[in-house]
Order: C-alpha cells, then structure tokens, then sequence
C-alpha cells in the first residue's frame, strides 16, 4: 500500500488540473506528473506504463495541505476518550468511568468535550472526575484545547494548585493547564511513534498530503518534534517540498516552532538548540507562539468585555488574556526576518490582532516593508479583525492560516460564538471574503485535534459562511487548501498536478462537477463547462463530502481504500 507503482496511468474521470480544465486522464511516472490529458490522448500513454487504473468517473485533485496541525496532539486524542459526541455531562462521566476500569491504575485522557452543547451547561467537576475514575489521574481537555478539567489526583501529581488558570474545580486555563497537559504527555519514544503514525494515517485517509505542525513548547517537546521530522524522513528526501515522506508513504511535515526571540542570535540559537534531524525543514518560530486564548475558554483577548463572563463566574468586565505586547512582536519579527524565519502567531481576539498588527508595523519600521513583506509572517486563526484589519495584513504581507469549520462549528445565532460575543459581534467574526478581497493570502487548517481533518467540510464552510458577506467561493477555498498551504510554507508552485510537478495527488469518488459561487445567484451559470474552469464537487450544505479513495505523496501510497481498484479498474503490465 505505501510503495511506489512505477508509471501508472489513470483514466476515465476527472483530473483537476491548471494545464488542462477538461483533462479526464493523467500518467505517474514514480514520484512525478508526467502528463495530464484526454482519455483519447491516453491510449498512446497506455502501452508503456506498469499498471492503468480505470478511475470509473473519480475525480483526481492535488493532495490537500492542512496548514495548522498538532500530530502528537491528534494522535492521543485518537487513542484517548473522544467526547465530542457525548450529549450531556453522565455521558461524558460514564466515558471517563469505562476507560479507567478498562486500563486500571493508568491515567485517563480525553478530548473534545463542549460545555455549551451539554444540558448542565458546564464541565465535569474535579470531585466528579474522582469518583468516575475511583482516584486514577484525569485530564480532558475542551474542544478548543486552551482549557481543560483534571482530577484531584492529576492536580498532586503535575502540582498545579496555585498556578495562574487553577481553579479548585478543576478547571484549568493558561500556566496551569500548560503544567497540566505537560505531566501528560510524556510518553516513551514507541509510542509516540504510534501516536505520530496514527494521526498521520488519518490526515492520508482524508485526503490530506501535507501539514504544517504547530508546534511549541507549552504543546509538546522539541524531542516530539524531531521525532516527528525524523519519521517522515525529515532529510527531505524528494527535494522541493521538503520534509519527506519516507518510506512509509506519510503525509510530508513542515514544522513552526512557537518559542518568542529576542533578536537575531537568539532566533538562530532556539532553531540550533531544537536538535532536528540533518536538513529538517523548519519553516520558522510561529505556528502556536500564542498571543491571545481562544473564544470558548474566554481567554482570546478581546476590545470589549465577553457578553456571558457573569453567567461564567467571571468580572463583568472579562476581556480575555493578552499575552504579549506589539513590542516584543516587534522583536520577534524582526528576529526573525533577519534570521531568515517566518514569524508567526496565534491570535483570535480583535486585541491581540490588533496588537500583533502595530508589532509587525514597527518592525516595518525598523526593517522596511520589502524585508518584511518578503519573509511571508503568518498570523494564525485571524478570527476578530477591526474593520481596517484585512487592509493591514495585506499591506504588511501577512498570510492568514485559517479553520474556517471554526465558524461551521460554533457560528450562527444560536452558536457558541453569539454566547461569547452576542449576535452582532459574533457575526464579525472569521471575515475570509474581506481578507480574500484586500489580497491576503489565505492557507486553511483544521487546528486537529480541535476539528477533524476534513478538507471538504473546511472548503464547504468557507464557501457558506454563516455570515454571507464572509463566504469565498468553492474554488478560492480549495486553492487555498491546496496551493495556499504550500505558498504559507513558502513552496511556491506546489499543490498543482501539471507535468514535472510533485505526484501528491488524492482520488476521490465524488458526483457531479460544478464551479460554485458565494452568491448562489450565479450557481446555474457555473455549471455551464464552456467557463473552462475545472470542476469541484457540490459542496452545497446537506450533500455528502466526497470520499477519499487514494492518497499518493510524491508518487508512494500514503492511503488506498481497499478494492477500490479492482480487477475490472486495474491493468497490470510486466
């Protein structure tokens, strides 16, 4: 299943490609595109490959990039207790209750639990947690990951009484949440490898050829980091991507390490002191360098006061935490331009946006807007902008690597956001048509484990925002799911199958091809194939998301769905 198939040439269904908006046929020659085309054109191709794959009407596109990953984070939360679809807080306790009599004595992790779906309205308790775990350590973290609640036991263990975030409820937020995951997360270098395996496998399952891993220190180690690389061939084996694939036909990994500098040398001296693998590609010190929290813990820092803090326990006045000024994300910056680093930063308030955006203005000052502007910084999540925020980041050359099933999942009126916010507020947020429309280059993620990976249902959402005026249209999202996360990464010309490029590729069993609009006005003429632009599948809310069939990263099999080529699809050569 991971190996490389030589020279393959598939044909009989839809190839989204630049070089040919109609091309139904493309030919593999190891770990590049060799040719893209007609069926008819094909039959001169078919003679001189190893195999032909008869793709039955599938839809052939680039591999996905998801552009803000935490592998080890996913890779526990696969193996952990998922409370994502627990109803209510019994649910959630009888999870917790089952995994420590089914792993006596060892300690319970879990993920994914939404206070604001429950009926009770709230967490489970630190008292709660003692008694449906009889005593053992307990740390499950909120869907956002910037809180979570533990046990009493976990409490002793990781001595988290009296850090700024402990509550005696068990409730646990910023350092204390930090010390709280830490003690958590030492795991010995097998099963870490597991863990990195699994949720690798899972992004190939969805269609996904490349993450950008936002890693930190307050998330994992720099030894969970090199691990990583160094499973995925972190040498860079197959040139221009970088971050390899290795062998066992992973997803490729391009790492940020969110760790602040201080200036040039300390920069240089943060990436040395990672102890990477040989030639492992670090694209820069951002990714999870955090700024702010988020929206659902209420700790994103925010101009005007949260709308639920009292109903929260919280001052009236609650506005979130800020925790960095514009002057130190000067430093940073400038740090890292010189240094020859991206820069980036987690931010989700409209303070902590803003504060971001006057710190990379006076490093503009120091080093001017060509130097800047080159080094292609990143902000991170992007949700809350004042008005002029889009302008800015484009003037300043940022890219906004977005979550856009942010917005699918806690947008609309009766949705988290409108709790945090209020209605009006809340319908400001995650403004991708504005940020389209001042020229920032957009590169969407799914922030796994916080959301899925789900490439489709991130394109879907950006294209049906639940505010209209923010909605992108299908193919502006998928370009940005695809070559955007390369440009993020600054792999310019990656994510498009035309000969010579990179054989990063997913098959997908998809209906109808159409080129879907944010205004539904034009959704009879997108259809019309004499546009000439490729086709996407309808991607209107309600209808299924195509499946994922295939998944090559530069020619190796990263995922294949059992017989899905069978004998009557597959022609094999000798």
């Amino acid at each position: 299943m991971t190996s490389s198939p030589g020279r393959v040439l598939y044909r009989g269904g839809s190839v989204y490609s630049p070089a040919d908006p109609f091309a139904t046929a493309m030919l593999v020659d190891g770990a590049t595109v060799a040719w893209v085309g007609s069926d008819e054109a094909a039959s001169a191709q078919a003679g001189a490959v190893d195999e032909v794959v008869d793709l039955d009407g599938a839809l052939v596109t680039p591999a996905f990039v998801d552009a803000h990953v935490h592998v080890t984070e996913t890779g526990l939360a696969l193996a952990g207790v998922d409370l994502s679809g627990a109803g209510g807080l019994a649910a959630a306790l009888d999870a917790v209750a089952a995994a420590a009599a089914a792993h006596p004595g060892e300690p319970v992790l879990g993920h994914g639990w939404d206070e604001d779906r429950w009926p009770e309205r709230r967490p489970p308790t630190a008292a709660e947690l003692d008694r449906a775990a009889a005593g053992a350590p307990v740390y499950l973290s909120r869907a956002d990951v910037h809180s979570a609640v533990v046990s009493s036991a976990l409490v002793r263990k990781a001595g988290l009484a009296g850090l700024p975030g402990w509550t005696s409820d068990g409730r646990v937020e910023r350092d204390a949440h930090h010390a709280a995951r830490d003690a958590t997360r030492r795991v010995d270098p097998a099963r870490r490898r597991r863990l990195q395996t699994a949720a690798l496998s899972a992004a190939a399952a969805a269609g996904i050829g490349g993450v950008h891993e936002c890693a930190a220190p307050h998330v994992g180690s720099p030894e969970d980091l090199a691990a990583l690389l160094a499973l995925v061939d972190g040498g860079g084996a197959g040139g221009g991507a970088g971050g390899g694939a290795g062998e066992r036909g992973l997803p490729r990994v391009l790492a940020l390490w969110g760790e602040l500098a201080g200036d040039e040398e300390h920069a240089r001296a943060i990436v040395a002191g990672l102890g990477l693998p040989d030639g492992a590609p670090l694209l820069g010190l951002g990714g999870d360098l955090v700024v702010d929290g988020a929206l659902g813990s209420r700790t994103a820092a925010l101009r005007d006061p949260y709308a639920d803090a009292s109903a929260a326990g919280l001052p009236v006045d609650h506005r979130g935490h800020l925790y960095l000024d514009a002057e130190r994300v000067r430093d940073h910056v400038v740090a890292c331009t010189r240094a020859g680093l991206q820069a980036g930063f987690h931010v989700i308030g409209d303070a902590a946006v803003a504060e971001v955006l006057d710190g990379v203005e006076a490093a503009v000052q120091v080093l001017g807007p060509v130097a800047v502007g080159a080094a292609r910084h990143r902000l991170e999540h992007v949700e809350a902008l004042d008005a002029d925020g889009p302008a800015r980041l484009a003037r300043l050359g940022l890219t906004a690597s977005v979550q856009p099933a942010f917005d699918a999942r806690w947008g609309g009126p009766a949705g988290m956001y409108a709790a945090r916010l209020g209605p009006q507020r809340a319908g400001a947020l995650n403004p991708f048509g504005p940020l389209a429309a001042a020229g920032v280059p957009l590169a969407l993620g799914s922030d796994c484990p916080v959301t899925p990976f789900a490439p489709w249902e991130a394109v879907r959402a950006a294209a049906f925002t639940t505010a209209r005026e923010h909605r992108i249209s299908a193919r502006a999202a998928f370009l940005a799911h695809t070559r955007g996360g390369w440009r993020a990464a600054r792999r310019d010309g990656l994510g498009v199958l035309v000969p010579g490029a990179p054989a990063t590729y997913a098959v997908w069993e998809a209906a109808d091809l159409l080129v879907q609009a944010p205004d539904d006005r034009f959704a009879a003429w997108s259809t019309d194939a004499r546009s000439g632009t490729p086709g996407l599948p309808d991607l209107t809310p309600g209808t299924p998301a195509p499946r994922c069939l295939r998944t090559a990263v530069e020619g190796r099999l990263a995922h294949d769905v059992d017989g899905w080529v069978s004998s009557r699809r597959r022609t094999l050569r000798s």
